[in-house]
């Protein structure tokens, strides 16, 4: 059980003795939602909802989580977390479960916050308030999977996993606006939500689609949010809803401040950004402006430099002095990502043409001057994409939140880019001139905007479904791709296409080489695999013209797996002398059920088998004897079901066996037999 899990069961047995909820919110503003949004009790199982409003009762009284951030470079990861007691924050990590008692202690920082307990708490405590604890953890290597334990409240809670992927060659989960209790004023199954009944039903959206989207892309080194993780800054229960799904334990965060996260204190104490100012003295070059949540920041991945300004601070000057040093620290990084809440460059009927655009003119030449290839943005709750844009050079009118209304000259002023890409250039560009710019939908559905009445002519592509969306950026030496996903489906978002930057060195030219296409080579050794519950690989050899070719040298081979299991397809892509790819399309199958337990009746036996994943159904078979022929005799079509009683069987013994299976292309993909287990029938 996770260490939120078990903290969650303690703080739920507290509830239970007591029966009274009383939230504390601190903190004030409440933000209407849009027509547009995501009703959990409509679309939730009815079973998992109901739990979930339980369970909500015990999660929403738990600020104590802890949130894991990058660190300043990959070899570092930051901890943050609430406690009750003053102590020394420390963090515990290894390699082995066992060494975890002899690990080194990894010290922080605790400072007292204003944020009084949770009413679960003062059912045992006497009031006060929380303190703030951060933790640096160093010496992370890469391809690593390791054991953590937080100190707090005077004891090491339970041990969690982190694991540290490939540095150079790896991928980061984006998404935008989860605003947990975005959805107030709506009225849903439930009636009319507002305060934390609003938050319960974003939260539940969130919990369920991060946590499948990680299960889906398990390669994650970590995700980027840019803005807007809670409707109201001041609303611990939004920030519990935020961090409470399983995922986050093993999947750092990096968090940017959207407006409805800036107005409060309580967004710099849950999360300990690398490389932020210090915010409580006097302003610097760093700090001008800043907003009540805290500062820009910056952070290294491999081979690309993350820089986050806190669009809500108008002072670009302040933003400038961040990305300029943050360059002059990196200057051997290869890329070059900025992220930013307010869409300078989207295409939301909201946001896009009036306050997200206020500092484009301002932002877009420093994006020119530091050379930036990717800006990842929020705040409009839809999807776009942008060309590739660059500067006009010419000079424009400055604006910030209060000159820009009702400025005749706004739109005319904000003109102030040139396009340097277009349709007929594809969606894979070769040291392209300028910055691309994405926005992204809501990660939770809990509000959703109109795109824009006419496609701007700076907007490649744009989508608006209704459904959640993320982006999985996938980084390696000279390549840098950015795929959006539906997350009601788990598949590539509609009207959405793959983006990809390659970035060449620039060499004389050479006389062509003699290339064979790799389309036309033979390839051996691909089958039907069963889940294991990790990427599906196989064991390939391509030949070509009689030769065998060997990996890495001709070619290369990459795996894409479809939501969960079903198919996957292996692309071979040449390398050196051959061209081309190859794809080809195997199935998964599930993985075989564990029988839990068994009953016999009258002329009927009752059955129960272990959920698995993925799975569409169950078939039951059962034989008179324990190595006869075994007949179906009765088919599951429900994933979620995990029992049935078979009818009409002769007195004596049974035996029982069951297999799972999974809907792909019209036919059921079939696992493994379960044990066989017997039962005497009366």
């Amino acid at each position: 059980m996770s260490q939120k899990r078990n903290r969650s069961f303690a703080m739920r047995k507290i509830a239970l003795a007591t029966a009274v909820f009383v939230l504390t919110s601190v903190g004030s503003g409440v933000y209407a939602a849009t027509e547009h949004w995501n009703d959990a009790s409509q679309s939730a199982d009815s079973a998992s909802w109901t739990q979930w409003k339980t369970d909500w009762e015990t999660i929403k009284d738990d600020y104590e989580q802890v949130s894991l951030t990058p660190g300043a470079d990959e070899t570092e990861l930051n901890f943050a977390w609430y406690s009750h007691e003053e102590e020394t924050p420390k963090v515990r990590i290894s390699k082995t479960k066992n060494g975890l008692k002899s690990a080194k202690e990894h010290k922080g920082t605790q400072e007292a916050t204003n944020i009084n307990y949770s009413e679960t708490l003062k059912e045992s405590l006497s009031d006060g308030t929380y303190m703030a604890n951060k933790v640096t953890v160093t010496g992370i290597k890469e391809n690593s999977r390791y054991y953590y334990q937080v100190y707090q409240n005077g004891a090491w809670q339970d041990v969690e996993t982190y694991r540290a992927n490939d540095f150079d060659n790896y991928s980061v989960l984006y998404v935008a606006d989860p605003q947990i209790g975005a959805c107030s004023g709506q009225t849903g199954a439930d009636g009319k939500l507002s305060g934390e009944l609003a938050a319960r039903n974003d939260a539940y959206n969130w919990n369920e689609i991060l946590n499948e989207t990680a299960e889906q892309h398990e390669d994650l080194s970590f995700m980027i949010s840019a803005g807007d993780q809670v409707n109201t800054a001041g609303n611990e229960y939004e920030y519990a809803g935020y961090l409470y799904p399983e995922a986050m334990d093993s999947l750092p965060s990096s968090n940017i401040i959207g407006n409805h996260d800036s107005g409060n204190k309580n967004y710099s104490w849950h999360f300990n950004n690398p490389n932020s100012f210090n915010t409580d003295g006097s302003q610097s070059a760093y700090t001008d402006g800043h907003t009540t949540a805290g500062s820009d920041y910056y952070f290294t991945y491999g081979d690309v430099l993350y820089i986050s300004i806190d669009t809500n601070n108008y002072n670009c000057a302040t933003h400038e002095n961040v990305i300029k040093k943050a360059v002059d620290e990196n200057k051997d990084c290869k890329w070059r990502v900025v992220i930013f809440h307010q869409d300078i460059y989207g295409s939301g009927a909201d946001h896009s043409d009036s306050d997200g655009m206020v500092l484009r003119t301002q932002l877009t030449p420093l994006m020119d001057e530091y050379d930036i290839d990717v800006v990842l943005q929020g705040h409009d709750h839809t999807y776009s994409r942008s060309y590739q844009l660059t500067s006009d050079g010419k000079e424009h009118k400055e604006y910030n939140n209060s000159n820009y209304r009702g400025d005749e000259d706004y739109q005319k002023e904000n003109l102030c880019y040139n396009l340097t890409s277009t349709a007929e250039d594809g969606n894979t560009l070769t040291n392209p001139e300028g910055t691309v710019y994405f926005e992204q939908n809501s990660a939770t559905g809990s509000k959703f905007y109109e795109l824009i009445a006419e496609q701007q002519n700076f907007i490649a592509e744009r989508s608006q479904t209704w459904t959640p969306t993320y982006s999985v950026m996938n980084v390696n030496d000279n390549r840098l791709s950015i795929t959006t996903y539906d997350a009601s489906t788990g598949e590539q978002l509609e009207n959405s296409s793959t983006y990809t930057i390659i970035k060449e060195e620039k060499t004389p030219t050479a006389p062509a080489k003699e290339t064979y296409d790799i389309s036309k080579a033979v390839v051996s050794g691909i089958k039907d695999k069963t889940y294991n519950g990790k990427k599906q690989t196989q064991s390939i050899t391509v030949r070509y013209n009689g030769k065998t070719l060997t990996a890495n040298k001709d070619y290369t081979v990459s795996y894409s797996n479809n939501k969960k299991m079903g198919t996957a397809s292996v692309t071979i892509a040449g390398k050196g002398e051959y061209t081309g790819t190859i794809e080809k399309t195997f199935k998964i199958r599930p993985k075989k059920p564990v029988i839990m337990t068994k009953a016999a009746g009258k002329q009927k036996a009752v059955v129960r088998w272990k959920k698995v994943t993925g799975a569409n159904g169950y078939r039951i078979y059962t034989a008179a004897k324990k190595n006869g022929k075994f007949k179906p005799v009765k088919t599951i079509k429900k994933g979620k079901t995990l029992r049935t009683t078979i009818k009409n069987l002769k007195k004596g013994n049974r035996y029982i066996k069951v297999r799972a299976y999974r809907n792909v292309n019209g036919k059921k993909v079939f696992s493994a037999y379960s044990t066989v287990k017997r039962v005497k029938v009366r």
